[in-house]
């Protein structure tokens, strides 16, 4: 009788485990995959003519790459003020300063957590790249840092790039590089936060 009630138990167990998979298996059609109900063969429809894209679309200019005529775009392809900083100060503390760190100095926590230090952007190499290079990093990827392109819009990417770009700048500013009604804000009293300041 001990025999027939484990054998009942392990078929009854079996059984239930065999009820899980039928949203595994259920009729679904898959990626790239195979069909018997299209004469093609495949399960995948073309795209109607006249389709229009509902995400960014793949454009190839320079504001969308980066570099024209082969060459990395020089200069930011928007207009660089206080706004685009601000944001691109936002967009790089949420995707750049937990590996770069917020100074650009990679020392995010990542790094401080012993993963692959990221590079440092105050480095002679990086402050002297164009801007069209920091943004195809941004987008593309490069060595262990994988790319953005997805997560980051394409006015963010620039922000970004701005910003880094400012960063860069602020490492080596003196007094003389503030303009004169500004400087007063600096030697006390209530003064705004500082843009590279971590807010």
């Amino acid at each position: 009788m001990r025999i027939f009630s484990a054998v009942a138990m392990f078929s009854l167990l079996l059984f239930l485990a065999g009820c899980r998979q039928d949203m595994h298996d259920q009729p679904k059609y898959k990626p790239l995959g195979e069909s018997r109900f299209f004469a093609d063969g495949r399960d995948a429809r073309p795209i109607p003519p006249g389709t229009i894209a509902r995400d960014e679309l793949n454009d190839n200019d320079s504001f969308h790459t980066g570099a024209a005529n082969g060459e990395f775009l020089d200069a930011i392809p928007l207009k660089v003020d206080l706004n685009l900083l601000h944001r691109g100060q936002e967009r790089f503390n949420i995707f750049c300063s937990p590996c770069h760190g917020r100074t650009g100095d990679g020392n995010g926590m990542v790094a401080q957590r012993g993963v692959k230090i990221p590079a440092d952007f105050h480095t002679d190499r990086l402050r002297s790249v164009p801007p069209g290079y920091i943004y195809q990093v941004i987008k593309n990827g490069y060595g262990a840092m994988g790319d953005y392109g997805d997560q980051i819009p394409v006015n963010d990417r620039w922000a970004i790039v701005a910003y880094v770009k400012a960063l860069q700048l602020s490492r080596d500013a003196t007094l003389n590089d503030v303009p004169t009604a500004r400087r007063a804000q600096l030697s006390g009293g209530n003064q705004p936060p500082l843009l590279g300041a971590p807010r």
